[in-house]
């Protein structure tokens, strides 16, 4: 029986506790760090560790299993049943803990909607975007700055009080939008001047650098972000399958 690492479970934003255990078993399953075949602990041992009740730890493995990672056997367990085709919130999260996983969690700083500026590369159909800016948390460590533009032509405002710690989850419950795929950019870049703190790196700073296009089902660049990580804290990660 393999061991689970235990977190600060909270009811950050509009992302319920049960999918929040569900998401930082489903990035330790594609980290490698629970392997195929493992078994998990005893339900209730799971529950407190997490500190919800049991029933809310079976909604987790009941997630888990409409994704495919997880095998329940009657009397016998739950086992990992890794697959390489899952939907989970954060399957574009690429940034983990230097030994893998970690449960994300963001703060908005603000979100404006305004004229796309000069220096955004070509996106969308509108001439005016939504704008995220958000402090990135993974395990609660402040990892990265994290700057979201969302094309004006897939809605022409944003309700902000039921924006998601899942910016994904969010589009599809309230704006009908699929991310379907993204392609990312690594370079380097100097850290923006509207970093907050507890950010460790201050404004100007060199530090790794993403870019990042999300295009919808019809295959269309809808979105656009970029995001300045602390790489002594976190580290980007593409896994090929």
């Amino acid at each position: 029986m393999t061991s689970v690492r235990s977190a600060n479970i909270k009811n950050h934003g509009n992302l319920p506790v049960y999918l929040q255990i569900a998401e930082q078993l489903a990035r330790e399953i594609s980290a490698g760090i629970l392997v195929e075949g493992d078994c998990l602990p005893p339900e209730r041992e799971m529950a407190l560790r997490y500190g919800v009740a049991v029933r809310t730890l079976r909604k987790s493995l009941a997630r888990l299993t409409d994704l495919g990672l997880l095998d329940r056997r009657q009397g016998s367990g739950n086992f990992i049943r890794k697959t390489e085709n899952y939907n989970s919130i954060y399957s574009f999260f690429r940034l983990e803990k230097p030994n893998g996983g970690g449960l994300p969690s963001a703060r908005m700083i603000s979100v404006d909607t305004l004229a796309k500026p000069a220096d955004l590369p070509d996106f969308g159909n509108a001439e005016f975007g939504h704008r995220f800016r958000r402090l990135r948390f993974v395990d609660e460590i402040p990892a990265a700055l994290e700057e979201i533009w969302l094309d004006g032509s897939v809605a022409p405002q944003i309700n902000t009080a039921v924006i998601s710690q899942s910016m994904y989850k969010f589009y599809q419950e309230h704006l009908g939008l699929w991310i379907t795929r993204a392609e990312d950019w690594v370079s380097m870049s100097p850290v923006p001047n509207w970093q907050v703190p507890p950010f460790k790196l201050t404004a100007g700073t060199q530090a790794v650098y993403v870019e990042r296009f999300g295009f919808a089902k019809d295959d269309r660049k809808v979105e656009y972000s970029r995001s300045w990580f602390d790489s002594a804290v976190v580290s980007y990660v593409a896994r090929l399958k």
